[in-house]
């Protein structure tokens, strides 16, 4: 395979966000916005798990905006790539999978209820 062009790494998820996105400053400087995503689990019946909570670093300015407009239960469709992160932890480092967003649109918003 050496052709670059039969390798793809594109992530879509369409999912509910489970709560209120966080913008974080790096120690670098860098700010990102991290929020997360809930996709149900469709066709499967083994264990118990029925969602899978999917981490999402927004990084550039475009996709920070959009994730920081977003609130709790509305559902978005979220591109982009898989990524390996690093990071130290105290004296360790550590790592975590995250799709890096290339967009962040919003699907749904909730229904509103009405007070009674």
């Amino acid at each position: 395979m050496d052709d670059m062009g039969e390798w793809v790494n594109e992530v879509r998820l369409v999912g509910r966000v489970s709560a209120a996105p966080e913008e974080r400053e790096l120690p670098s400087g860098d700010t990102v916005v991290l929020l997360r995503v809930v996709v149900p689990r469709l066709g499967t019946d083994h264990g118990s798990a029925r969602v899978d909570t999917i981490d999402v670093a927004c990084w550039t300015p475009r996709t920070r905006r959009s994730a920081l407009r977003l609130a709790p239960d509305v559902v978005v469709e979220v591109g982009g790539a898989l990524r390996r992160r690093f990071f130290r932890a105290g004296a360790a480092t550590a790592s975590r999978y995250e799709v890096e967003a290339a967009r962040v649109v919003v699907v749904r918003k909730p229904a509103l209820v009405k007070a009674r």
